[in-house]
Formats: structure tokens, C-alpha cells, sequence
């Protein structure tokens, strides 16, 4: 186990890993395998290399092989190195489009995330008879019924919505033999772990269970005790952020934020940002100020009716706006790859919400800039976060090199 005292505590349970070597890039440094190597069916591999998929990233490498054995998983891995295409290959590959029945449940913890993650699915099976359905909360339960009177081989969605189809005895999961958990952690959380229990009740006892995500709660011991058989451990995270991020503080009282956001605006080389505030209150009124100061932006919250939040998550992934203003809905594995910097507003009161949030940049092997505005209030956070983190959160200095965040 890593006892390391300057390590978050919630990955202390996993040890470590047995046949990953410690990485030099987190999405580089892979062992030279080709998505080949697999013996994938050919509409799936078209469908990898019409993706822009080259190789298989590192996660992937460790991934796809043992989930085409059936073994359950437990994976670590940084955020936007790639896991998401890690399950879906294998869940894809493993997929009898002949059968008409569930085979293959995605559960993640975020409505904006399922869109995502069935979105990719759907573009790696697009020359599979493979039907791919997304499911959430917030959304029509009359349109999901009558959607799961046609073919369905591969659901996602959010635990309550997926519970609540099945209780009704109109999702049957009896078929699903392989359950993935994405942002595992969450999933595990006071909030969902109840749900996340109920659901397996209804799938069969042979399933196959993959667990992924960054971060996991000493927790996971127990919810892998009761469920999961001889779990394959994957361990890809010797360090907790990632390399291609460049974290700076600027030590700011409340009232100077806004007027040291707008520097940022005129001096960076913003492609998009993601801009982190603690509350909803302060995600509408900094939009607002950022709006008045003449900059393109749009905001997303919890309370926000979800055909508006699909919209706005739609349109920035579109490039149809340069800045987000948002809650921590946002942290959650959603994947912009155009967002080059993020911005804490306010600073978070966690580590893992640290995490989170800065990996919103930097995705897949990309550089990325995080920039804090620190108050004196949070003085013992910016110390815990990069004592438990282990990574440096320098000063800002009076230019940022573009070369650090831009390529």
C-alpha cells in the first residue's frame, strides 16, 4: 500500500502496480503495442482510426487485453489519458449485435458525462449493428420507455434514472454481463453508492465489473470485497497530476478577482477556459461580469433545466464560445480538448476537487495552464492542496511563457 504521508489519503488503498512501468508522459510513454494487437473486429478498428486513435495510450494498453478476458478491473488513471475509450473498446468488441438485449451498462455519476460517453460509443460502433442508448435523469422517462421497447445492446446513464427504468420492469439487466463504473469514486460516494448497490441486484451474478477513475476512496475496499472476483489492479498514477499542466497562484483579496481575471483575459493565450467558482450564486453574477467586460461566455450549474445545460455543454464543446463559467458539475471527466486553461476563481476546499478541476486542461497528452486567485482564507487549502497532491503551485509571474499552455 502507498503510506506515502504526502499522498491523498483515498488512494492509499491500491497498490502498487504490478506491471505498469512509471510513466515519463502520461499518454506518450506506452509499451508500443497497436490497437491490432487486440484482434478487434475490423468495423470497430475502422472506427478507432477514423477517430484519430493512433495507438493505444498507456491506460488503454493495460485495459482493452484484460477486459477481452472477462476479469474485473480496478483502474487508476490521470484524467485525459484516455480511459474512456479504455471500456468502450472492449465493451464494444465484446458486444453480440445479433442478441437483442442490454450486454453492456455504462454508469457514470453526471447527465453531461453520460451524453459524452454514449457519444463516443456511438462514433466507435458506427459500422457495428450495435444500438448504443443514453439515459439520465432530468430528461423524458416516457421517451426512455418506449426507446427500450426497440434494441438496446449498450446503455449509459446515471444510477437513479437506470434504478428506476428497472424497478419498473423496463429495463432488463439480466443480459448485462459487463458493468462499467466511470468516475468510480463518485459512484461510491454517500450520494450514489446506495443506488450503484440496488442496480447490481438486478444484473447477473457472472457480470464482469470495470471501476475507473482518478481518484478512489479507501472505500473501494469494501464495495470490491462484497462485489467484484480477483480484480486486475491498474495503477497508472505514480504522480496524481498531470505533466502537462503548469499551476500558478496570484494572491488577490475578494474585491480584486474580477480585475485580475480581466488581466488574465488580455494577457493569455485563451483557446477556451473553464473557470471554477465554489456556489451557483457566484457562477451567474461572474458570467455577468464577464459578459460586461466583453468577453464571450457561457455558465453551467446544477440548478439549470438540463435541455438548457445539454445546450450550453454542446455549444462550448463547439467551439461556439471561449469561456465557461461553472460549478464543480463540471470536474467530472468531461472531455473539451480545446481548453488550454483553468481558472479557480475561487479556490476549492479539497484536493480532489483540485484534481478534478485542473484536469480539464491538459487532456490527452495536451499542455494546459491552471491559474488560482488566493485569498487570505485560503492560505491552508493552497498548502494542503500541493502538500497532498505533491505538485508545486508556483507564483505568477508578470508574463507566462504561451509555450508552457499553447500546442
Amino acid at each position: 500500500m502507498d503510506r506515502t504521508p504526502n499522498k491523498l489519503a483515498f488512494v492509499a488503498y491500491f497498490p502498487a502496480s504490478r506491471s505498469v512501468n512509471s510513466l515519463n508522459q502520461d499518454v506518450a510513454a506506452t509499451k508500443g503495442n497497436e490497437f491490432e494487437d487486440y484482434f478487434l473486429k475490423k468495423e470497430l478498428l475502422m472506427a478507432i482510426y477514423e477517430k484519430g486513435f493512433e495507438k493505444p495510450s498507456p491506460i488503454q494498453e493495460e485495459s482493452i487485453p484484460i477486459a477481452l478476458t472477462g476479469s474485473d478491473i480496478i483502474a487508476r488513471a490521470k484524467n485525459g489519458t484516455g480511459k474512456t475509450a479504455a471500456f468502450c473498446i472492449p465493451a464494444l468488441e465484446k458486444i453480440d449485435s445479433d442478441a437483442n438485449l442490454i450486454q453492456v451498462l455504462i454508469l457514470v455519476p453526471t447527465r453531461e458525462l453520460a451524453l459524452q460517453t454514449s457519444l463516443v460509443c456511438k462514433e466507435l460502433a458506427k459500422h457495428l449493428k450495435i444500438q448504443v442508448m443514453v439515459s439520465t435523469g432530468g430528461t423524458s422517462l416516457k421517451d426512455d420507455i418506449m426507446r427500450l421497447y426497440q434494441p438496446v445492446h449498450l446503455l449509459v446513464g446515471t444510477p437513479g434514472r437506470i434504478l428506476d427504468l428497472t424497478r419498473k420492469g423496463i429495463c432488463n439487466l439480466r443480459g448485462a454481463s459487463m458493468v462499467v463504473m466511470d468516475e468510480a469514486d463518485k459512484l461510491l460516494s454517500v450520494e450514489f453508492q446506495p443506488l450503484v448497490e440496488q442496480l447490481i441486484t438486478y444484473l447477473p451474478p457472472n457480470r464482469q465489473i470495470l471501476m475507473y477513475s482518478a481518484t478512489f476512496p479507501i472505500t473501494v475496499k469494501d464495495f470490491k470485497d462484497r462485489h467484484l472476483r480477483r480484480p486486475y489492479i491498474i495503477n497508472l498514477m505514480n504522480e496524481l497530476t498531470l505533466k502537462g499542466v503548469t499551476h500558478y497562484y496570484a494572491f488577490v483579496e475578494e474585491k480584486q478577482k474580477v480585475h485580475c481575471l480581466n488581466t488574465l483575459f488580455s494577457k493569455l493565450q485563451i483557446n477556451q477556459s473553464i473557470i471554477f467558482c465554489n456556489s451557483v450564486k457566484r457562477v451567474e453574477l461572474l458570467a455577468k461580469k464577464i459578459t460586461e467586460l466583453g468577453y464571450s461566455c457561457f455558465y453551467i450549474h446544477a440548478k439549470m433545466m438540463q435541455d438548457h445545460r445539454n445546450r450550453v455543454f454542446h455549444d462550448f464543446r463547439n467551439g461556439a464560445c471561449r469561456n465557461l463559467v461553472c460549478t464543480d458539475l463540471f470536474t467530472r471527466g468531461i472531455d473539451v480538448q480545446a481548453v488550454n486553461v483553468v481558472i479557480n476563481f475561487d479556490f476549492p476546499k479539497q484536493s480532489e476537487t483540485y484534481l478534478h478541476r485542473v484536469g480539464r486542461s491538459g487532456r490527452f497528452g495536451r499542455l494546459g495552464l491552471a491559474v488560482n486567485l488566493v485569498t487570505c482564507e485560503d492560505h491552508f487549502n493552497l498548502y494542503k492542496v500541493q502538500k497532498e497532491l505533491d505538485t508545486k503551485i508556483k507564483q505568477i509571474p508578470p508574463s507566462i511563457d504561451a509555450a508552457l499552455y499553447c500546442g
